[in-house]
C-alpha cells in the first residue's frame, strides 16, 4: 500500500532514519570486523521494515524466524544471505533449497532428510548451552560431526547459540558462553564462516563474546529490555502508533461506557471514541487503566477495550474535536515500555503484535 492509499485514521508511523541511526549506534559498540545480522522476524518486530528493499539491502545477511519469512525476502528482491534462526520443519526442506535459504540445524531427523537430498543445503549448527529450547547437546557434537562428514551436500557455514538471561544473570550467561567456546573449538573454526552468540542484550553486556557476527533485534527498532541499554546506545524509537477521534459525545453522570459496564461516569463527561482495538493489537488489559495522548495531554482509556475501538475520557482536555490526532504511544509522554508495564508484559510483545490491518507509514 502506498502512502497515498492510506485512508484509515489508525496508522503506525515508521521512521527509517531512526532505524539507520540505531544501526550506526550498534556499529560503534562492536569491532569493525564483526558482521551485523539484523533480526527481521515477525515483520521486523511489527515495523514492516523487512518490506523495504532499500533497508534490507544495506546488510549482507538477514536473520528471520521462519522459512516463509525468508521466502518473502526473496520475493522482495533480496539476493544476499538469509538465515532462519529456528529449526524448520522437514516439510519445508524443498522450499529452503529452492530459495537458497540458510537454516539453523539441530534436529537429527532433519539431518537425515538432508542426507537424502542431492542439492546443497547451507546450515548453521545450533549448540544447546542452557536455553533449554533447541540445539545440539555438547556431548552429541562429535556424533554430529561424524554424520556431517558423511553428508557432502551439507555445507556448515556457521555455529551459534542462544543466551537465555544475558540481561539478568551474568554467572549463568558466562557458563553458557564457556560451553559454546568449547563447542567452537571442537568444530574447527577455520571451516566456519560465521560464529555468533550475542543478540541485543548480549551485545552490550558481553561484548567480549561477539565473535564475528551479532544478531541485534529489538535494539534496531529503538527499544531494549533494559532501559540503561537504550540510554547508553542513545537509541531512537522507530515507531509511533496513532489514530484520530471519530466520535465525540457528552454523557450524563452514571452513564456506562462499553461492554460489561466496567466503567460508570462519576460526573457529566465528554467521551471520545478512537478506532483502534484489540484486533489491532491493543490489549484488553488496558481497559480502564491505559492512557493516550491528545493535544499534548494524557487522557484515560475508559471502559472495556473493544475489538475495533477504545473510549477515552476527554472531559479535562480543552478544545478536543472530531478528527484530532490521538497517540497510543508517542515515545515521549507515553512510551512502548509504559504500555507494556500496564499490560504486565514486555515491549517485544507490544510492538510485534500490532496487527497487519494497521497500515504502516514509512517516513524518511
Amino acid at each position: 500500500m502506498s502512502l497515498n492509499e492510506i485512508t484509515r485514521p489508525t496508522v503506525m508511523e515508521i521512521n527509517i532514519q531512526n532505524f539507520k541511526h540505531n544501526v550506526e549506534q550498534i556499529r560503534k559498540n562492536i569491532l569493525p570486523i564483526t558482521t551485523i545480522m539484523p533480526i527481521m522476524k515477525a515483520n521486523a518486530y511489527g515495523t514492516y521494515l523487512n518490506t523495504k528493499l532499500e533497508v534490507v539491502n544495506e546488510f549482507e545477511i538477514i536473520g528471520v524466524a521462519t522459512v516463509d519469512e525468508g521466502v518473502n525476502l526473496r520475493k522482495l528482491g533480496f539476493q544476499k544471505e538469509i538465515f532462519i534462526l529456528n529449526q524448520p520443519a522437514i516439510s519445508e526442506l524443498d522450499k529452503i533449497i529452492e530459495n537458497n535459504l540458510i537454516i539453523g540445524l539441530s534436529a537429527k531427523e532433519f539431518l537425515t532428510e538432508i542426507q537424502k537430498q542431492k542439492k546443497q543445503v547451507k546450515v548453521h549448527l545450533e549448540i544447546e548451552t542452557g536455553m533449554g529450547r533447541t540445539g545440539i547437546a555438547f556431548q552429541d557434537i562429535q556424533k554430529w560431526l561424524e554424520e556431517i562428514e558423511k553428508t557432502p551436500n551439507l555445507k556448515v557455514e556457521g555455529i551459534y547459540t542462544h543466551l537465555s538471561v544475558p540481561d539478568t544473570d551474568k554467572t549463568y550467561t558466562k557458563q553458557q558462553l564457556e560451553t559454546f567456546q568449547k563447542a567452537v573449538e571442537l568444530i574447527k573454526i577455520n571451516k566456519i564462516k560465521y560464529i555468533h552468540a550475542l543478540a541485543s542484550n548480549g551485545i552490550v553486556n558481553f561484548p567480549e563474546a561477539q565473535y564475528n557476527l551479532v544478531r541485534p533485534g529489538l535494539l534496531l527498532y529503538g527499544y531494549s529490555s533494559q532501559e540503561k541499554i537504550a540510554e547508553k546506545l542513545k537509541l531512537k524509537p522507530v515507531a509511533t502508533l496513532k489514530s484520530k477521534i471519530t466520535f465525540l459525545k457528552e454523557v450524563e453522570k452514571q452513564t456506562s461506557i462499553s461492554y460489561a459496564r466496567t466503567f460508570i461516569t462519576k460526573r457529566k463527561s465528554k467521551i471520545a471514541t478512537i478506532p483502534i482495538g484489540y484486533a489491532d493489537g491493543i490489549p484488553r488489559s488496558l481497559s480502564n487503566k491505559g492512557e493516550v495522548v491528545i493535544k499534548g495531554k494524557k487522557a484515560p482509556i475508559v471502559g472495556m477495550v473493544c475489538m475495533d475501538s477504545i473510549m477515552v475520557d476527554v472531559t479535562d482536555s480543552k478544545e478536543v474535536n472530531m478528527g484530532d490526532e490521538v497517540f497510543i504511544w508517542d515515545n515521549d509522554q507515553i512510551t512502548l515500555d509504559d504500555i507494556a508495564h500496564h499490560c504486565d508484559t514486555i515491549n517485544y510483545e507490544m510492538i510485534s503484535t500490532i496487527s497487519a490491518r494497521v497500515p504502516r507509514k514509512f517516513c524518511k
